[in-house]
């Protein structure tokens, strides 16, 4: 039997080299086979339609506060993953389509930002105020975040607005679904409308709880209903 004898690698930086531009090579082919992530947020630097011209960027300090907490998600899309519904009891996990942060936060910073521009207030969660000024508390729990390609993005959400150092609580639900087309920008952008649709019943409810809390005061405070498209 015969072996065949193949020549020997050189030493010394010979070698080095020919292994360094092997690595080369081959990072080279991974990089070119891998597709690249593409990243989404439902924050757009600002608001559309009536939450952009229900108030202005305040300067002054306000005569009372918002202070948006941490949104809960549910857990199968509490990740940076986009997820998609592909039936009822079935979803996809897109790795190459992401949130720029959990969907989570992309909530909470999307909401605080409409507030603030529609009420013309400040959102002081993580910031210390001042105590004579009135802090109304909005804490959100999504339950449904569902996201179906060219068919409708759906937000179903129970959230509550509280005026802070009191017992006065209003907790309310609105579920909005926004049609959608074909593509993944087209299903972000009906999160976002849907967002800024539960965004303006969250607002209308901070302004009646303010109004009804400013009567009220020297006497009863009365809890004023859900706004409309937001259930009790």
């Amino acid at each position: 039997m015969m072996f065949a004898r193949f020549p020997r690698l050189p030493r010394g930086p010979v070698r080095g080299a020919v292994y360094a531009g092997a690595l080369a090579g081959l990072l080279a082919m991974t990089a070119c086979s891998s597709p690249s992530s593409r990243f989404y947020t439902l924050s757009d630097g600002g608001v559309t339609g009536a939450a952009a011209s229900a108030g202005t960027r305040t300067s002054a300090a306000p005569a009372w506060l918002i202070e948006v907490a941490p949104i809960n998600v549910p857990p199968q899309v509490a990740r940076n993953q986009l997820v998609v519904q592909t039936a009822p009891t079935q979803v996809s996990v897109l790795e190459q389509e992401r949130w720029a942060s959990l969907p989570g936060d992309e909530i909470r910073r999307a909401l605080s930002t409409t507030l603030t521009q529609q009420l013309d207030t400040i959102d002081v969660y993580g910031t210390a105020y001042q105590d004579a000024t009135p802090v109304y508390r909005v804490s959100m729990n999504v339950q449904r975040f569902e996201s179906w390609p060219g068919s409708h993005a759906l937000i179903d959400a129970v959230w509550s607005v509280r005026a802070v150092r009191s017992a006065v609580v209003m907790t309310c639900r609105s579920v909005v679904s926004e049609p959608v087309g074909g593509g993944y920008d087209s299903l972000v952008k009906g999160h976002r409308q849907a967002l800024e649709q539960v965004s303006l019943q969250v607002g209308a409810a901070v302004k009646a709880m303010a109004g009804s809390v400013s009567r009220g005061k020297g006497g009863g405070v009365g809890v004023p209903g859900c706004p409309s498209g937001g259930g009790g």
